[in-house]
C-alpha cells in the first residue's frame, strides 16, 4: 500500500513582503502606494493573511473595488489568498494659524467661485450630498447672506429652525444633511440690506450658534467674489480647504483665478478646481458642444499649481432637480452625473487628508 504524503503547510508571508506588494497598488485618490500613503492600519500574518486598510476620507463608492484590487495584487505576487478590508477614519486637518477649531466640526470645506452664474451653489449642494453618500457626517452652511438658495435646493424653503437653548439653533435636516441658512430666518421676499460687517456678523452667528452634531465635514457655500464675507471666512473661520468652481469661459476663469489666489494668500489649501457646465449634450440628437469653451479649468490649474478635480456637464435635469428640492445626487443616485459628483467629493477629501494639508496616520499593527 502506498501512502500519499500530505503537502507541507503554507509558509506565512512576512509583513515586509505584504507591505511591499501593497505599495504596488496605486489608488488614483492617493497617487501613491497604499503603504507609502500611510493607509495600512494592521497586518495579521498567517496561512491566510488579513490586512486592514484605513483611508483618511469617506470611500463607500470604492471600498469593495479597492479591497478586491489589493487582494488580487497579493494573490498574483505571492500565490496566496489574503483577506483585505477597507475602512476610513476622518481626522481634523491642519488649520490656519491662530484660528481655533470648531468643537463640533472636524473639517470645514469652502466652495467658492470668482463670479456668479457658474453653478457654485448647485455644485456645493451635490458635493455635500455626495460626501454623505460616501459615508461621512456632513453639514451644509449657506453663506450667501444676500441671496440664499440652499433652502430651496434642499426642498425645505419654508422650514424654520427650532431653538435648542437661548443661544443655539438646531440645524434643519434635509436629505440626511444638517443645513443652516439665513433663508430659514427671514421671509422669502425680504431683501438683506446690510453692509459688509453686518453680513459677516450674521454669518458668524450662523456658524457658531448652530448646534452642529459631530460633523466630519461642513461644506460652506460661499457667495461669489472675494469681498468681506469671503475674506472673513478664510481668515477667521477654521477652514481646512477650498474648492474653486468655474466654467470653461475665459471671463469666469479670470475671476476664478482671483478667488484661488485669495485662499493662497490667507493660507487656506486649495483642494482643487471643479469645471462646471463643461459640455452640453443635446438630448434629441446626442451631439456634444462646448458652449462655454474647452479646457479652461486645465489651463487655470496648470498656471496656479492646483488640480482639476473633475468636470460636470451642462444638463437641464441638474437645474430642474435643484429647483425642485432634490439635487441630482438624491434624485438620480445611480446616474453618471452622481458618479462624477461622488468622485469629485472623494478626490477633494483625499487631497485634504493625504495630499494638500497632510494628516496624522495610524501606526501599523502587526499581530
Amino acid at each position: 500500500m502506498f501512502w500519499k504524503k500530505s503537502p507541507p503547510p503554507p509558509m506565512s508571508l512576512s509583513p515586509e513582503a505584504l507591505l511591499a506588494t501593497l505599495d504596488t497598488v496605486i489608488d488614483p485618490h492617493l497617487g501613491q502606494g497604499l503603504n507609502q500613503a500611510g493607509c495600512v492600519k494592521a497586518i495579521y500574518p498567517g496561512a491566510k493573511p488579513r490586512i486592514e486598510i484605513e483611508l483618511g476620507f469617506p470611500a463607500a463608492g470604492i471600498r469593495e473595488a479597492l479591497a478586491s484590487t489589493a487582494a488580487a495584487a497579493l494573490q498574483a505576487a505571492h500565490g496566496i489568498a489574503c483577506e483585505v478590508s477597507v475602512s476610513w477614519q476622518i481626522l481634523p486637518q491642519t488649520l490656519q494659524s491662530n484660528v481655533p477649531p470648531h468643537p463640533s466640526i472636524k473639517n470645514i470645506i469652502a466652495i467658492a467661485s470668482g463670479k456668479g452664474g457658474v453653478g457654485k451653489s448647485t455644485v456645493a449642494a451635490n458635493l455635500a450630498l455626495a460626501l454623505l453618500a460616501e459615508g461621512a457626517r456632513v453639514g451644509l452652511l449657506d453663506a450667501d447672506i444676500y441671496g440664499p438658495s440652499q433652502p430651496l435646493m434642499m426642498g425645505v424653503p419654508r422650514v424654520r429652525p427650532t431653538l435648542l437653548d437661548e443661544r443655539r439653533m438646531k440645524p434643519v435636516m434635509a436629505h440626511g444633511l444638517q443645513l443652516m441658512s439665513i433663508g430659514f430666518l427671514i421671509a422669502e421676499d425680504q431683501p438683506m440690506i446690510w453692509r459688509g460687517p453686518m453680513a459677516t456678523q450674521a454669518l458668524n452667528q450662523l456658524l457658531n450658534e448652530t448646534a452642529w452634531d459631530a460633523l466630519d465635514y461642513l461644506v460652506i457655500d460661499l457667495p461669489p467674489g472675494t469681498g468681506d464675507i469671503q475674506l472673513s471666512i478664510a481668515q477667521k473661520m477654521p477652514v481646512a480647504g477650498a474648492v474653486i468652481v468655474t466654467t470653461p469661459q475665459d471671463v469666469a476663469l479670470i475671476d476664478a483665478k482671483k478667488g484661488l489666489q485669495m485662499f493662497h494668500k490667507v493660507g487656506v489649501p486649495v483642494l482643487g478646481i471643479v469645471e462646471n457646465m463643461a459640455v452640453y449634450c443635446c438630448p434629441s440628437c446626442g451631439h456634444s458642444a462646448h458652449i462655454f469653451g474647452e479646457g479652461g479649468a486645465a489651463k487655470l490649474a496648470e498656471g496656479s499649481g492646483a488640480e482639476v478635480l473633475g468636470s460636470l456637464p451642462l444638463l437641464r435635469s441638474i437645474r430642474e432637480q435643484a429647483d425642485g428640492g432634490k439635487p441630482t445626487v438624491v434624485a438620480e443616485p445611480a446616474s453618471e452625473v452622481t458618479a462624477s459628483y461622488r468622485a469629485i467629493a472623494r478626490l477633494a477629501t483625499a487631497r485634504l487628508a493625504h495630499g494638500v494639508a497632510g494628516a496624522a496616520f495610524p501606526t501599523i499593527e502587526i499581530a
